[in-house]
């Protein structure tokens, strides 16, 4: 695979959701493969400091920031003290249409898997466990561990996400499962011959119970770069209340969740003041989380097919991978599903917006429901 880095930087931020006047049920025609999202989306950082907070306002930082936060929806009550359809009800509804429910459509699913071999891969954060305002408690429910453990004896299993590798261990504290860090950077895997060809980013280590793996690290040689990255970006920010840096090994996330509004051009002239000497480095946008990233043709799709090859379940007919994510970051993967017809992706998500999934979840404990009827489908298979 293609590793070069370039000298961009683009800006991607999360898919906006989609407001009432686009999800007409008579205008949603199926998308296309490829990118699901706008054009005006793509940010390039300037390379020259305009003014205080010019620089971010000019490249729209600011609306990207925003537009990953959509407000919660309000319910109104109705007569009688029942609780009114509200328009983004109506609106969800309407988008389901195009990204139907993975559990109403669950028998569809399963009679696609009939004699295949089904390949999960998941998220972490706001798909095994809820999105909170301190991301060090993003801890998983007991009950959806279970889940997770269940669901690995009967497939293979992988958490992609863009923590570091040992920080999303330390939260699931499965060794049952495949573990991928830094969106894909850091993938820790099973011995086989097949990844031999690039000896330079793979090698070979023990897990946590002493037994022989492969890690994959295509960004190693950031490592430095990216450590000094966030050492600055600590500094700079250490004013800022609510702020919060987070070193994932290969990537760094800038968190605004718990700073006020009013300060989040701040936070992205901080980012953006030290961001501009790194050309080798880029910034990604997620739920209210700056990420900056190395700069390499490497993204969660090409570490979902990384790990099919490493398990020997790639280009097989009989092989069905299933992703479920919530994250801008997931669409790489749901694009290499959807491509060829190769699997599906489920996009976790409570408010309508554009994805390259098949199937939609509203939440985590829709999630767990989903793996446990995987594990009940497959029992009952077995008999």
């Amino acid at each position: 695979m293609d590793l070069k880095s370039n000298h961009t930087a683009p800006v991607l931020t999360d898919s906006p959701p989609i407001s009432k006047s686009r999800l007409g049920v008579h205008s949603l025609p199926y998308s296309p493969p490829g990118p699901a999202f706008s054009p005006g989306l793509i940010l390039t950082i300037p390379r020259k400091k305009t003014g205080i907070l010019d620089d971010v306002r000019s490249c729209s930082w600011l609306d990207a920031m925003k537009s990953s936060s959509p407000p919660h929806r309000k319910i109104t009550k109705g007569v009688n003290n029942e609780f009114a359809t509200s328009d983004a009800d109506v609106a969800y509804r309407s988008w389901m249409v195009k990204y139907p429910s993975a559990l109403k459509s669950f028998e569809q699913i399963t009679n696609f898997a009939k004699g295949k071999r089904i390949a999960l891969f998941m998220d972490y954060d706001g798909t095994l466990s809820p999105i909170v305002d301190n991301p060090d408690c993003a801890f998983m429910t007991e009950a959806m561990r279970a889940a997770v453990k269940k669901v690995a004896k009967y497939f293979p299993t992988a958490i992609i996400s863009g923590r570091s590798r040992d920080k999303v261990y330390e939260f699931v504290g499965l060794t049952e499962l495949y573990y991928a860090g830094s969106h894909g950077m850091d993938i820790m895997g099973p011995v086989t011959q097949s990844i031999s060809d690039d000896p330079i980013n793979c090698f070979r280590s023990t897990d946590k119970q002493g037994k022989d793996v492969n890690l994959f690290q295509p960004a190693a040689e950031f490592l430095p770069m990216i450590d000094k990255v966030y050492r600055s970006l600590v500094e700079s920010t250490k004013g800022i209340a609510g702020a919060k840096v987070e070193n994932n090994k290969f990537c760094v996330s800038v968190h605004y969740r718990n700073v006020d509004e009013k300060s989040w051009d701040v936070v992205a002239q901080c980012v953006h003041d030290i961001l501009k000497d790194y050309p080798r480095l880029r910034l990604t946008h997620g739920r209210k989380v700056l990420e900056v990233r190395p700069v390499i043709n490497w993204d969660k799709g090409k570490a979902v097919t990384f790990l099919l090859e490493s398990l020997g379940l790639n280009d097989c007919d009989d092989v069905l991978p299933i992703y479920v994510g919530d994250d801008r970051t997931d669409e790489d993967a749901f694009k290499v599903l959807r491509e060829g017809n190769r699997g599906y992706g489920i996009l976790v998500s409570s408010v309508p917006k554009e994805s390259n999934a098949k199937y939609s979840l509203r939440e985590p404990a829709e999630v767990m429901e989903f793996l446990k009827s995987l594990v009940s489908w497959k029992k009952s298979s077995a008999l």
